[in-house]
């Protein structure tokens, strides 16, 4: 029996509204729209070519304008923005937390946001200049300063006498209360469930939890999202370096720092950046990618100056020039999954300058066993090509000597990189393409020279 495969939502979304606008049918498009979640529309939005997405957006409410382009990238968000006049812009930052905002602010012309800055209460004026004073991709740049809390001498009823009088201002994803002193210095953490089981009469300092350590502002998002995995966090408080509450971090942000980071690994090893528009206009995707195919093309012609010096040894014996891929390609595999283990483990905290030397030894271990092996299949295949052993020992010689070198340079290219400053999913692979070129040209081609001439 056949298990049918279910559809993609997305896609079945995507497809039905194209439908429907391909008809005319406005009116029916913009309630299928509206029905969506902010995210959905943002992804919807997305997948569709500037003209296409340009009519969807002016059929989005207004109310939603502002949480959708929280939700999309760079890119398609600037175009957006460029479509809305100042008033739509300013009413759709009205709706945004403060966290949202901070983030929203750096994308607006100058003028916009000294506007949207004066159409807020002092309050949130005050909120919204301490979360911009942080680096976006820190602690202090991903937190929110809504925050509800509480006193360890408070009994349970009079919090929830309190959280009562909130009604609607209770913020979205509160799983706990933030317990401070008189001085707003972080103690713990009141969760709603021990708020509701335990004796109204008891205080909050006999039902808190003190295991749940706050985040200082300073930390980058990466060992945000490292704590909230390893911690199973939901929410987590925000102090400064005097321990000071400032705000607190939810999981949907954590989740927003996980897909970028996702998406930068993916897209890095092509040399994309995250922020990329799939339907960007042809000329702005053209020249970005220039940068790195001129790379590349520097690094290419390297290896074939390489090529270059051994001409009169590939004139003699052509099966060199037949043999030639299989050393760089074998190299640039191997290479290549070292570098892509190097990366990740850099990208999540496990890798650094003090187990690196761990993980070089294993890696030349394994590429020093899978060199054997493969050297031997390969010099096999070689040899009942071309009839000749010399060629056959050669290119195993070459096939080992460029493994070795492709997995000494995949582990510790991403640190040199990071050290440097240069990131090592943009430019890990251009330079590792580099040097399993020029090691395999050389050592096959060198090889060569030494015993088959």
């Amino acid at each position: 029996m056949t298990v049918p495969v279910p559809s993609n939502p997305d896609n079945t979304r995507l497809e039905d509204l194209q439908q429907v606008l391909q008809q005319g049918g406005m009116r029916q498009a913009a309630r299928m729209l509206n029905a969506l979640q902010p995210a959905e529309i943002a992804h919807l939005l997305e997948s569709l070519p500037p003209k296409e997405r340009e009519l969807v957006w002016n059929l989005v409410e207004a109310e939603y304008d502002g949480e959708v382009l929280t939700y999309l990238h760079d890119d398609v968000r600037e175009h957006l923005i460029r479509l809305m006049d100042a008033g739509e812009l300013i009413a759709a930052m009205g709706s945004l937390d403060t966290d949202d905002l901070a983030d929203m602010l750096q994308d607006l012309p100058v003028a916009i946001t000294q506007e949207v800055v004066k159409s807020l209460d002092q309050q949130r004026r005050d909120r919204l200049e301490k979360a911009l004073s942080f680096d976006e991709d820190s602690a202090g740049g991903l937190m929110n300063t809504d925050t509800v809390t509480v006193r360890p001498e408070m009994t349970l009823d009079v919090v929830m006498r309190y959280l009562r009088r909130l009604k609607d201002g209770l913020p979205d994803i509160t799983d706990n209360l933030i317990v401070v002193n008189r001085k707003g210095h972080y103690l713990g953490v009141l969760y709603l469930t021990d708020l509701l089981t335990h004796d109204p009469e008891d205080t909050v300092a006999e039902a808190m939890t003190l295991d749940v350590q706050a985040i200082p502002a300073s930390w980058s998002a990466r060992e945000v999202a490292t704590r909230f995995e390893q911690h199973d966090l939901v929410t987590a408080p925000v102090v400064d370096e005097d321990g000071s509450l400032l705000g607190r971090i939810t999981v949907d942000d954590v989740m927003d720092v996980i897909r970028e980071e996702a998406d930068h690994q993916f897209l890095g090893q092509a040399g994309l950046s995250e922020t990329e528009d799939m339907f960007a206009p042809v000329l702005l995707s053209a020249r970005r990618r220039a940068l790195w195919l001129g790379v590349n093309l520097l690094t290419a012609f390297l290896a074939a100056w390489v090529i270059g010096r051994f001409e009169a040894t590939i004139q003699q014996v052509v099966a060199l020039a037949v043999l030639m891929p299989v050393v760089a390609s074998m190299g640039g595999i191997a290479g290549t999954q070292t570098l892509t283990l190097a990366i990740r483990g850099l990208a999540l905290g496990q890798l650094s300058i003090n187990n690196a030397r761990w993980l070089l030894w294993k890696e030349m271990a394994v590429a020093g066993i899978n060199s054997v092996i493969w050297a031997i299949v390969v010099a096999l295949v070689a040899k009942l090509w071309f009839h000749d052993t010399d060629i056959a020992l050669v290119i195993g010689a070459a096939i080992s000597i460029n493994l070795l070198a492709a997995a000494f340079s995949g582990a510790l290219l991403p640190l040199a990189l990071e050290r440097f400053g240069i990131d090592p999913a943009l430019a890990g692979g251009v330079i590792l393409t580099t040097v399993t070129d020029v090691v395999g040209f050389l050592a096959f081609l060198g090889l060569a020279t030494l015993f088959l001439l």
